[in-house]
């Protein structure tokens, strides 16, 4: 199948290098990745209190957070070059396959976040004899945008430094 006009445009958006310097290195991928894991905590966190405490301020800090968060988005999605949001058709055989292992190892981190989410649910039950209707909504929710985010994750965090030319070395 051929390439499309939207194929190529969100081919040139995930491989426009001008922000290339702030995920260059190994390290600076880990601190995106950090920042964003942090910042979907927190926004999170805040739309499950928009849901179920009183007052303003979580929908106050859904709204702060938000701006940084699409920001890291994009620039997780850059350092992968679109892996995850271009077409198959616009990818390569290699990054097919890595596609494919990124959300291999997401799914498997999430199975076991589930499994840890369902245990320790149950022990909380078990121990405190409470009511879990109140606890199982703001997980599910939580666990759902870890499940959402995680193949960025994963991938931000296995992909690999560009090749430097020895010719662009010098």
């Amino acid at each position: 199948m051929t390439a499309t006009r939207y194929d190529r445009r969100m081919y040139a958006v995930m491989n426009d290098r001008r922000a290339a310097a702030v995920y260059a290195t190994v390290p600076r991928r880990r601190l995106l990745v950090g920042a964003h894991f942090a910042l979907t905590v927190t926004g999170v966190g805040a739309w499950i209190a928009t849901v179920f405490a009183p007052g303003y301020a979580p929908v106050v800090v859904v709204a702060v957070v938000l701006l940084p968060w699409i920001l890291l988005t994009g620039m997780l999605n850059g350092s992968t070059r679109g892996l995850l949001e271009l077409r198959g058709r616009m990818l390569d055989e290699r990054q097919l396959i890595e596609r494919d292992r990124v959300r291999a190892l997401a799914h498997r981190i999430t199975l076991w976040l589930l499994v840890a989410t369902a245990l320790g649910t149950g022990a909380y039950g078990a121990l405190t004899d409470a009511s879990l209707r109140a606890a199982v909504t703001p997980l599910l929710v939580g666990v759902l945008a870890a499940h959402w985010m995680m193949p960025l994750w994963v991938a931000g965090l296995r992909v690999q430094d560009d090749l430097v030319d020895d010719a662009d070395a010098s």
